[in-house]
């Protein structure tokens, strides 16, 4: 990786650009409620790990050093502040005050918000986000969870029982999953598909569910209602019936599917998390755009190719804004452009919780895109006027297009 510097003024319609052009984002989720503003560990700003890691670990890292002064700014504090005076002064701050400075010099026209989470009652709605941004929000839709609603619904009105007939159940769940589905698809406020499959059985999709397989799975989510009152699919058969559903119905109605790759926390099964995975599903739903998220990290270089190999395929970077060092983000970049079509790539910040993730992903991503690409300029790979193209495509016109929602920055 180049270790050019590129000063600020070096390029200046290439920093206008990446600094202040209206970005769409295409990934991201609600933020908390201001009663819950406090219920969350804040260090899941700069880490997705849990636990002793999270409460321990993670305030060591390159990544929290780098995002302290960059809070501590935000929030009217000495660039010496630490992390503790960070969070201390946060908590204090008003809340709507706090969401407004986080998003006001940030230029998001629109986010693409994925709310379908476990504690979807601490978090706003999609609407309420629209006063942080010139356009509407639009909805990314869970396919696992509508999944489980719909288990839900056909196995409660047997849990009394001790036998199951899976054969009419497994049969109304095929047809109700693609009619919920193709509901969506057909909903203007909903903007694609996302498959969390990376996190429940791994992205290896397999182009066949056996019957026995899918009995023996259905059998087990009714144990686990019986048990525990709750529904996780995780159970491969099941699972891959679910993401292969969703790509027919989303190849039909051109909504693309997103797909969470690499990056993410202890419940994810690293090796099963490469995007080169999911080859077999790629190749077979043609028709399908397929969003390949969080820059597959580690497996980056795995899922250029794909988005290089493959006309439905495309790169989401976000994320490794602000979880990755400033060096690390600028390798991650350097490698996707390595193969990536510059057509492919699609910003975001996800966003979650918390309204300083917002404003770190943006502020970093963006000052981060403004040295890849000057250094490429310096390198004599692209002219300004190409760079200033890249940074607009990859900030607001591919997603415009590939999501259809017609918008003018």
């Amino acid at each position: 990786m180049s270790s050019i510097k590129i000063s600020d003024d070096k390029f200046p319609a290439l920093r206008a650009a990446t600094l202040t052009f209206p970005a769409i984002d295409n990934h991201a989720h609600p933020l908390l409620r201001k009663e819950s503003r406090n219920d969350l560990p804040y260090e899941g700003v700069i880490s997705e790990a849990s636990g002793q890691a999270l409460a321990k670990d993670a305030v060591h890292t390159l990544a929290c050093m780098r995002a302290t002064p960059q809070l501590a700014k935000l929030l009217g504090l000495p660039d010496t502040a630490t992390w503790e005076e960070v969070k201390a002064k946060r908590t204090e701050y008003d809340y709507e005050q706090l969401c407004k400075i986080s998003f006001e010099s940030m230029a998001i026209d629109t986010i693409l918000i994925d709310d379908d989470l476990d504690d979807r009652n601490a978090v706003y709605d999609i609407a309420w986000h629209d006063q942080f941004t010139k356009n509407k929000s639009r909805r990314i839709v869970r396919v696992e969870v509508v999944a489980e609603g719909i288990l839900r619904r056909l196995l409660e009105p047997h849990l009394m029982t001790d036998t199951l007939n899976v054969v009419p159940i497994l049969r109304d769940f095929t047809v109700a999953i693609r009619a919920a589905l193709i509901e969506h698809a057909q909903d203007p406020n909903v903007a694609g598909f996302k498959s969390i499959i990376c996190y429940r059985t791994g992205l290896d999709v397999s182009m066949y569910s056996s019957q026995a397989g899918l009995k023996f799975s259905l059998l087990d989510v009714f144990k686990m209602l019986q048990a525990e009152g709750k529904i996780r699919l995780a159970h491969k058969d099941l699972n891959d019936l679910v993401v292969r559903t969703t790509l027919e119905v989303a190849g039909e109605h051109q909504k693309p599917v997103q797909f969470h790759t690499g990056l993410g926390d202890n419940d994810i099964n690293l090796i099963f998390s490469s995007p080169a995975r999911l080859q077999q599903v790629i190749r077979h739903y043609t028709r399908t755009p397929f969003v390949l998220l969080h820059s597959s990290y580690p497996y980056t270089r795995e899922a250029g190719y794909l988005a290089s190999v493959y006309s439905n395929v495309y790169l989401d970077f976000g994320e490794v804004f602000p979880l990755v060092s400033a060096q690390g983000q600028k390798s991650i970049l350097h490698q996707l452009l390595e193969l990536t079509p510059t057509s492919k790539l699609l910003w975001s910040t996800d966003g979650h919780y918390w309204p300083e993730s917002y404003y770190l992903g943006a502020l970093q991503s963006r000052h981060t895109l403004y040295q890849v690409l000057g250094e490429s300029i310096e390198l004599g790979s692209l002219t300004e006027a190409q760079a200033v193209n890249i940074t607009e495509k990859v900030l607001f016109r591919t997603a415009n297009t590939l999501y259809g929602l017609d918008l003018t920055p």
